[in-house]
């Protein structure tokens, strides 16, 4: 998911950034890691972080090359001033807004592991209904080929070529730095031989080429006067390019639908993540194109509307 008005915020929700204290060390007590935990997480609720507990172990799991589950089996190991220098430094920029994902380098996505940078959005897991929904379009599809447009970290690319393993992928994203960053994850979980990633914009490096089963993308859908009032750790450190879909979100959406429609196969299925109240429109656009058949809206577990699904008529 992309942040939107569901999850937005005004700036001045955020206290200004300020160095993390340095924490005082009881009198002949050592900072082990669960000490460390502790006072991370009251720390950063303090500041306003949505999930401060969560924040603090994956930090420290990243400074201490642990999974989270070992600073439990670990709990009571003392933290030398090097990892504890090296932690603090991540509280620091935590504390000013940068996203943990990005401080660490990594984020979970469909029980993977992706790298991520600045370049790239960060995966949410409302993202994953566009895996489930491939891997339910293309159950009696033998060797399915597919499209991912936009394809920032290549976590949609990858996890649905990682559960279908005749499955092919092109992975297409305007950004060079975005498409590195998405050949490293596939190399990292195996599947360079199946997604091909190409620099373009939308759909133009797949004219002209054989048509595909599926299309999914997960594209800049959030009205430009909101990018502005989302919380600044997403303002001010995602790209803007994967964020801003225009005046009313929809401006690269309603090129990608249109551009779907001869590159489909006839039966052949489109897939768009969407933000908040944008379902109507979006559905609106899918039925002004005759090739086109709207198919139910998936929802998400609170009942949001998030994933366009159309068929490409016979």
């Amino acid at each position: 998911m992309r942040p939107d008005a569901r999850n937005s915020a005004p700036a001045s929700a955020t206290p200004p950034p300020s160095p993390p204290p340095q924490p005082q060390r009881p009198e002949g007590e050592d900072w082990t890691i669960g000490r460390l935990l502790s006072w991370t997480g009251d720390y950063l609720k303090r500041r306003g972080a949505e999930s401060p507990r969560l924040d603090a172990e994956v930090m420290l799991a990243h400074v201490l090359d642990y999974e989270r589950v070992q600073l439990y089996t670990h709990y009571e190991e003392p933290v030398g001033e090097s990892a504890r220098g090296r932690y603090r430094d991540l509280i620091r920029r935590r504390a000013e807004g940068a996203p943990v994902a990005y401080l660490v380098g990594r984020k979970e996505f469909y029980s993977l592991r992706f790298e991520v940078t600045p370049a790239v959005l960060i995966p949410r897991p409302e993202t994953e209904y566009l895996v489930l929904g491939f891997l339910e379009a293309v159950k009696e599809v033998a060797s399915p080929v597919a499209i991912d447009v936009g394809t920032g970290s290549g976590c949609v690319a990858v996890a649905c070529a990682k559960q279908r393993e005749e499955a092919r992928f092109t992975a297409i994203d305007v950004s060079a730095e975005a498409l590195a960053v998405a050949r490293r994850n596939a190399e990292r979980h195996g599947l360079t031989d199946r997604i091909e990633f190409v620099q373009g914009d939308l759909l133009a490096p797949a004219a002209g080429r054989p048509a595909v089963d599926v299309i999914v993308s997960n594209p800049p859908y959030i009205p430009s006067d909101v990018v502005d009032a989302l919380d600044p750790g997403v303002r001010d450190h995602e790209p803007r390019l994967a964020l801003d879909g225009g005046p009313d979100g929809l401006n690269l959406v309603r090129r990608l639908i249109e551009q779907a429609i001869p590159i489909l196969k006839p039966g052949g299925r489109l897939m768009l993540e969407i933000g908040a109240g944008q379902d109507e429109a979006v559905t609106a656009i899918v039925a002004e194109h005759p090739a086109l058949a709207p198919l139910p809206t998936v929802r998400d577990l609170q009942g949001h509307p998030r994933v366009i699904h159309a068929l490409k008529r016979d």
